[in-house]
């Protein structure tokens, strides 16, 4: 039985997966928009609003919180903590939008945009 077991493993094992969410959030986070397969955009799509909920709270804690899952990207949280998250005062959730685009050519997989609001 498979009980409590959450998420998407992508064809690839842990540490490989893990690296590729953290490619995937700093992607949408400089470029505010990504096309990727749309399991890669719903597994990352959490962690997104999530860095960017720790950025609104704006003390030390939550700059140290994204740091520790982004460490060699200063760049991105500084934009993150200057640009992303002031943009977003007002609103309590829902940072990101899913477009659909169609299905890439060669094995039918849907390609979708994901984007910041």
């Amino acid at each position: 039985m498979a009980h409590r077991i959450d998420g998407r493993k992508l064809g690839r094992k842990h540490s490989p997966r893990l690296a590729l969410y953290a490619n995937l959030i700093v992607s949408v986070l400089r470029y505010e928009k990504v096309k990727t397969t749309e399991a890669k955009a719903k597994e990352i799509r959490p962690q997104v609003e999530r860095m960017i909920t720790l950025a609104k709270r704006g003390d030390l804690a939550a700059r140290r919180m994204v740091v520790a899952e982004l460490p060699n990207e200063p760049l991105v949280i500084r934009k993150l903590f200057d640009e992303i998250a002031p943009k977003y005062a007002e609103r309590t959730s829902g940072y990101t939008r899913i477009t659909h685009l169609g299905n890439r050519n060669g094995d039918r997989a849907p390609i979708v945009q994901i984007e910041l609001l």
